[in-house]
């Protein structure tokens, strides 16, 4: 396995499930989920109690999700390999999506204190030879475990997240997120074009900067502290006629990462149609090409999404 990106990743120390890897997204190198609100970001309220989208969508979005997931690895070939995930194929991406799933409802069912084990959607050399059709619908039946899980759960219960301070509803973001991100994995394996709901998408931007900017980062990454310095801003602008509010800023001229919503005069800013934007900023997709405009400091932006990367 290779790069693991998802809800567990980039976890403060102390807060690492057994085998301190990350929960889903690519294959290993350690990252974390995120806190839940528009606007600047603050040290001391890590948001992991709000929900922007509301808790039944968000269950309901994990199902959604993970049907047209299902529905594509159904049709696919399970061995073919997954780019934007490299070591692992169709098969063991769809394994430790649903392996994630079903941890994260049994931490729900039990309001649990303490992280279950996590072996299962972690070490996936078991499943490098899948069958398409039992895999598809355990796909299924695991998202809708967790969003039964979920709806049975006030979102504010607190129990055991990555991030402290976290309640229910936290599993709820992160999963609906976590779920969207790698069906865009499977998308791009298999060469289809990759579409999302607006409003999920820029949530899960949204996600991806407070999980980046939460303080305990630089303590987890001491060499984040080196983005840092004067003169050092992002612009990042959804151009495809979304909403407005579709624009991101980042702030590394102070002691720690900032981010709101909106724009501004920045040293570099990137103009993406926004699912183009959500694949840049989590990783799965280069800051390149017909439909990407880089104006300004192109370096700062590599290095911020190659040091701050998450999802």
């Amino acid at each position: 396995m290779s790069r693991d990106r998802g809800p567990l990743d980039n976890q403060p120390p102390g807060n690492q499930p057994p085998g301190g890897r990350p929960l889903a997204g690519r294959p290993p190198e350690d990252r974390p989920p995120a806190p839940d609100r528009p606007g600047d970001n603050g040290p001391g309220d890590n948001g992991l109690g709000r929900e922007r989208l509301g808790h039944e969508r968000y269950a309901a979005e994990i199902v959604a999700q993970t049907a047209l997931l299902s529905g594509l690895v159904a049709a696919a070939d399970p061995r073919v390999g997954v780019p934007s995930c490299p070591g692992w194929n169709l098969g063991q991406l769809a394994r430790h999506l649903g392996g994630g799933q079903r941890w994260a409802a049994e931490i729900l069912r039990t309001r649990a204190t303490r992280p279950p084990p996590d072996r299962a959607f972690r070490d996936l050399s078991p499943y490098a030879d899948e069958a398409a059709a039992p895999l598809a619908a355990w796909l299924d039946e695991g998202a809708a475990a967790l969003a039964r899980a979920l709806v049975d759960t006030d979102p504010a219960e607190p129990l055991w997240t990555p991030v402290a301070g976290g309640t229910a509803g936290f599993y709820a973001r992160r999963f609906a997120h976590e779920t969207l991100v790698h069906r865009a994995d499977a998308v791009l394996a298999v060469h289809e074009p990759f579409a999302a709901p607006a409003d999920l998408a820029r949530d899960a931007l949204d996600e991806w900067m407070e999980l980046g900017a939460l303080p305990a980062m630089l303590d987890f990454h001491p060499h984040r502290r080196a983005l840092l310095g004067p003169g050092r801003t992002l612009h990042l602008h959804a151009d495809d006629g979304t909403p407005a509010g579709a624009d991101w800023f980042v702030d590394l001229t102070g002691a720690l990462m900032a981010h709101r919503r909106g724009g501004g005069p920045a040293a570099v800013s990137v103009r993406a149609p926004l699912t183009r934007l959500l694949l840049t900023v989590y990783g799965r997709t280069p800051a390149r090409g017909h439909d990407v405009t880089v104006d300004g400091d192109g370096a700062l932006l590599n290095r911020w999404l190659s040091t701050v990367g998450f999802g």
